[in-house]
């Protein structure tokens, strides 16, 4: 049985100012931006190279067998890209708040890049949903 991951709700206060940061500053492609129902709206959007995307939502009952986050309360999605560097130039360059490149070394975290599948920056949106940026050596589809 195949199982592909391909949603993430992300929890957020105000749609539009989250969709203007993943979409502007993060460069996410918008894949919906719709009222589903009266009061029911929902943002879709997706990585650069993703099959991943992240879902904003508002007015959307909770299932009672499903817990609700509170917005700023996802933390560790992970993006991975092939040129950490770059990717860290551009997302500053758009305005996104992201650490400094580091690694993990002898003594815990520490400044730079390290060695293959070591190198890393983090950067949170507007609500503080945290993001973990890491360099991969090839891109998925070569992996």
């Amino acid at each position: 049985m195949e199982m592909t991951l391909e949603v993430v709700p992300v929890p957020v206060t105000d749609l539009d100012r989250s969709k203007t940061f993943y979409a502007e500053a993060c460069g996410f492609k918008v894949d919906l931006d719709s009222e589903v129902a009266p009061g029911m709206r929902i943002i879709q959007l997706t990585p650069p190279g993703s099959r991943c995307s992240i879902a904003l939502l508002s007015g959307m009952p909770p299932h009672p067998d499903q817990p609700t986050m509170s917005p700023g309360t996802l933390h560790g999605l992970q993006l991975c890209v092939t040129d950490i560097a770059k990717a860290h130039s551009e997302l500053m360059s758009r305005g996104v708040p992201v650490t400094s490149i580091q690694h993990v070394g002898a003594k815990g975290w520490e400044e730079g890049t390290g060695e293959e599948w070591n190198s890393f920056m983090f950067f949170k949106d507007p609500d503080g949903n945290s993001w973990c940026v890491q360099e991969a050596p090839a891109p998925l589809s070569q992996r």
